[in-house]
C-alpha cells in the first residue's frame, strides 16, 4: 500500500511540473538520477578520492544546469560590458533562456541529499521511489520549503493512515495561506507597492516608506502564504514539512532575522556554506569573509542580477555590525525586555532600507527611492500614492508588526488549539470570505521566479 501512495504521489507530481512546461520534467529527471547515482557511489566507496569526485560530479551536473538556465543571460550580458569597458567593440545575442520553476530549490535539495551522504550524516535509501519522491513532492517543489532528506525520507516507509484532524489542520492553513497570498498581498498590498517601484516618476518621501513597507509585507504575506499552502497540503496528505518563518518581523536584531525568516534556505546556507568556508572557528575575518560570502551568494541565488547580490551584501554587512556590537557592548538587548521593541523596530526598518534592492528594477531606481527614504530625494515632487493608499500600507504595517510581536514567543498551532472550536470556525469562515471578496489581480507567487 506505501508503494502505491507513493507511485500516486510521484505521478501527481509530475503532472504538477508539466502543467507548466513539460519539457522541463526532463531537468528533473536529470537532477534526480545525477544526485542517487552519486550518493550511491559516495556510500559504497572506501577512497576518498573517489567520494570526492563523486560529490564534484554531483555538484558539476546540478550547479552547472542551475548556472545555465538561471545565470547563462545574466553572465553573457556582464561579459559584453567587461569586454566594452576595455575598449573593445563586442555584439554578442543575449540567449533567450526559460527559467525553469523551482530549479533554485530542488537543486539546494538535492545537493543536500548527496552532502548529507558524503558527510556520511545519512544512508543513500533502499527504495529509488522514494528518493524520487522526495526530489519533486508537489506541495514544496517550486518555492520550497527545502525539505532535508533526513526529515523526509523516514516518512516515506511509515504506514499512512487517515487523519481527520491532520486534513482538517492542513485544509485550515492553506486557507490562511490563501488568504494571505490572495487577499492580503495581492489585494491590498500589491497595487501600492506597483504605484511606487512600477513607475518612472520620483518617489517622495511618504511614498518610498509607505510603498516599502507595503513590499516589506507583501513579500512576507506572498511566500509565507505559499508555505503554509505546501505545508498544509503536505500535512493533509500524511507528510510534516518544516516551518519555513517564525514571525520574522519581530526579529530582535539580523541572526535572529535570519532564524526566523526562509528558514529553510537560511539553515541550509548555514550548513552546506557559512560552515564549510569556516563559520566562526578561524578568528574573526575569517567569520567575516565567511558572513559575506554567504549572504553575497544567497542574495545571488534570489536573482540573476546585481540587485540582488546588493541586497545579499547589506544583510551580510547587517550581521557583520552586529556581531561587532555584541562584542563591545556587555549586555544583550535580546535579554532586556525595555531594549527589545526598540532594537526590533531598527532591525525592521533597516530590513526595508535593504528590500528596496530586492524590488527596484534597476540600481538607479533603488538609489533614488533610498534616497527619498532618507529624505535626500528631489524636492517639490508629486506625491505618487493617494492619501488612502498611504493609511491602508501604515495600517497593515502597524498590523503586522503587532502581531507577529505578539507571535514571536509562540507558534501559531500553540494559539489555535487554545482558542475554542466555534470561534475557529468563524475565523474560518471569515478568512473564505476575505480570500473571494479582497482578492485582486491575479499574480504569481514571487518566490516562482526564483
Amino acid at each position: 500500500m506505501k508503494r502505491v501512495i507513493a507511485s500516486v504521489l510521484l505521478v501527481a507530481s509530475y503532472v504538477f511540473y508539466a502543467a507548466w512546461n513539460p519539457p522541463f520534467v526532463i531537468l528533473l529527471w536529470i537532477s534526480t538520477m545525477v544526485d542517487w547515482l552519486a550518493a550511491k557511489g559516495i556510500h559504497a566507496s572506501s577512497s576518498q578520492r573517489r567520494r570526492r569526485l563523486f560529490v564534484a560530479i554531483s555538484l558539476v551536473a546540478n550547479l552547472g544546469l542551475l548556472g545555465y538556465f538561471k545565470y547563462g543571460g545574466f553572465i553573457v550580458d556582464n561579459f559584453i560590458l567587461l569586454v566594452r569597458s576595455l575598449g573593445l567593440n563586442l555584439s554578442l545575442a543575449s540567449p533567450n533562456i526559460i527559467l525553469p520553476v523551482g530549479i533554485s530549490f530542488y537543486t539546494f535539495q538535492t545537493l543536500s541529499y548527496t552532502l548529507d551522504v558524503y558527510r556520511r550524516d545519512i544512508k543513500p535509501p533502499d527504495s529509488f521511489l522514494d528518493y524520487a519522491l522526495y526530489v519533486t513532492f508537489f506541495p514544496q517543489l517550486v518555492a520550497g520549503p527545502i525539505v532535508r532528506a533526513a526529515d523526509f525520507l523516514p516518512q516515506c516507509t511509515e504506514a499512512k493512515a487517515f487523519s481527520g484532524r491532520a486534513v482538517g489542520w492542513g485544509l485550515c492553513l492553506m486557507v490562511l495561506g490563501l488568504f494571505e497570498k490572495v487577499a492580503l498581498a495581492d489585494g491590498i498590498l500589491a497595487p501600492i507597492v506597483e504605484a511606487v517601484y512600477d513607475t518612472p516618476a520620483p518617489a517622495d518621501f511618504v511614498s518610498a516608506w509607505c510603498g516599502t513597507f507595503a513590499f516589506a509585507g507583501q513579500i512576507f504575506l506572498d511566500f509565507a502564504g505559499y508555505s503554509l499552502c505546501a505545508i498544509g497540503s503536505a500535512l493533509a496528505l500524511g507528510f510534516v514539512v518544516q516551518d519555513n518563518f517564525r514571525f520574522p518581523y519581530a526579529a530582535v536584531g539580523f541572526s535572529d532575522f535570519w532564524g526566523r525568516w526562509h528558514m529553510s534556505l537560511s539553515s541550509w546556507l548555514r550548513d552546506y556554506l557559512y560552515i564549510p568556508l569556516g563559520g566562526s572557528r578561524r578568528g574573526p575575518f575569517r567569520t567575516v569573509a565567511s558572513l559575506m560570502i554567504t549572504m553575497l551568494l544567497g542574495g545571488l541565488w534570489h536573482g540573476a542580477s546585481w540587485t540582488f547580490v546588493v541586497w545579499g551584501g547589506l544583510h551580510g554587512l547587517y550581521l557583520v555590525v552586529e556581531r561587532a556590537i555584541r562584542k563591545v557592548t556587555p549586555w544583550r538587548w535580546e535579554h532586556r525586555s525595555l531594549a527589545q521593541m526598540p532594537v526590533a523596530l531598527l532591525t525592521f526598518l533597516l530590513v526595508c532600507v535593504a528590500w528596496v534592492f530586492f524590488r527596484a528594477h534597476s540600481f538607479e531606481q533603488a538609489f533614488d527611492v533610498t534616497a527619498a527614504l532618507l529624505g535626500a530625494g528631489p524636492g517639490d515632487v508629486e506625491r505618487l500614492l493617494r492619501p488612502e493608499s498611504v493609511v491602508l500600507s501604515i495600517a497593515v504595517t502597524f498590523i503586522l508588526l503587532c502581531v507577529h510581536w505578539s507571535m514571536r514567543e509562540t507558534s501559531f498551532a500553540s494559539v489555535m488549539t487554545r482558542v475554542p472550536w466555534w470561534a475557529r470556525s468563524l475565523a474560518l469562515a471569515a478568512l473564505i470570505v476575505g480570500i473571494f471578496g479582497l482578492s485582486g489581480e491575479d499574480r504569481a507567487f514571487i518566490y516562482f521566479q526564483f
